[in-house]
C-alpha cells in the first residue's frame, strides 16, 4: 500500500511523511494515545480511538470469503474450541473479535504476532490465530485449520470481513486530511498498475513467504484489492455490521458510527 509514498514514487507539494514500521496490536495502542497523524489500526480498534481518529476511504484490508485462521496442531472442530487456551494477536485486532463472536467462551492468550505458530507447534496453546502470511503456508508446517473466520463471516451475513484500515488524526486541517487520502489512494493505485516493481518492494517485508514469490504475490492480492483503493459503500457496511454486532455481544463497550473521509 505504502511503495508509491515510501518509494517517492507519489509525492505531495504541501506535506512530507515519515513512514514508521510496527505491528498492528502496537499501532492499535498507539492510537489510542493519538501517537501518529496518519496511522494503520484494526477495525476492531476504531470504537476505541473515533474520538481522536476518522477513517480513509483508500487503505482497508477487506477478507472477502476469506480472513485470518484458527489452527492447531491436530483436528479440531470449532465446535471443540469452547475452553481452550487460544494464541491471540492482540485484543483490539479484528481477527480477535471475530473470533470471540464465532466462539466467546476460550482463555485467551495473548503472543506476538509472528510466534503465534511456535506456540502452537510446541503446545503452550491449543489453537492459534494467524493473521499473517502463515494464512496460506500453516498447512506445511504440519498445522490444521480449525476455522477461517472470513470465510464464516461471508456464510453467515453475506459480507466481507473488514480487518484493517487507515485513519487521520481529527485535529488535522480538512486540506491535509484531504490530500492525505488523495496520497494514500495514489500510492495503492501506483502498485497495482506497477504490480512486480511493487511486490519486489513488499516482499523484502515478508516473514515466512520471502523465498515463494508466488504465495507472497497471492497474500498481497487477497488484502490490497480494489477495496483498498476505495473502500465504497460494502466495506463501511460489512465493518458497522460487525462492530454493532460486538456491542450488542457486550465485547465492545460503547456503539461508534463509522466516519470517512473522502479526498
Amino acid at each position: 500500500m505504502f511503495y508509491g509514498l515510501a518509494t517517492k514514487k507519489v509525492r505531495s507539494r504541501s506535506l512530507s511523511l515519515r513512514h514508521v514500521l510496527e505491528d498492528i496490536e502496537s499501532l492499535n495502542r498507539k492510537a489510542m494515545q493519538g501517537s501518529y497523524e496518519l496511522t494503520a489500526i484494526s477495525y476492531h480498534a476504531y470504537p476505541y480511538v473515533a474520538d481522536k481518529y476518522v477513517l480513509m476511504t483508500s487503505g482497508s484490508s477487506v477478507g472477502d470469503g476469506y480472513g485470518p485462521i484458527l489452527v492447531s496442531s491436530h483436528p479440531m472442530a470449532p465446535e471443540e474450541l469452547k475452553g481452550k487456551r487460544i494464541a491471540i494477536p492482540g485484543k483490539m485486532t479484528t481477527g480477535f473479535l471475530a473470533l470471540q463472536l464465532l466462539q466467546p467462551d476460550f482463555q485467551c492468550v495473548e503472543i506476538a504476532f509472528d510466534r503465534i505458530l511456535d506456540a502452537v507447534r510446541e503446545h503452550a496453546v491449543d489453537a492459534g490465530l494467524v493473521i499473517h502470511e502463515g494464512q496460506l503456508s500453516f498447512a506445511k508446517g504440519g498445522f490444521h485449520q480449525v476455522v477461517d473466520l472470513g470465510r464464516w463471516f461471508k456464510k453467515s451475513f453475506d459480507l466481507p470481513l473488514p480487518l484493517g484500515a487507515n485513519a487521520l488524526l481529527r485535529s488535522l486541517p480538512g486540506g491535509v486530511q484531504r490530500e492525505c487520502t488523495r496520497l494514500m489512494r495514489e500510492s495503492i493505485q501506483y502498485s497495482l498498475d506497477n504490480h512486480e516493481e511493487a511486490l519486489n518492494y513488499a516482499l523484502q517485508f515478508a516473514r515466512e513467504l520471502s523465498l515463494d514469490v508466488g504465495l507472497a504475490e497471492k497474500f498481497i492480492g487477497m488484502y490490497v484489492n480494489h477495496y483498498t483503493v476505495d473502500c465504497g459503500e460494502l466495506v463501511p457496511r460489512a465493518a458497522q455490521k460487525l462492530l454493532d454486532m460486538g456491542h450488542e455481544a457486550g465485547l465492545i463497550p460503547h456503539r461508534v458510527e463509522l466516519e470517512f473521509i473522502r479526498s
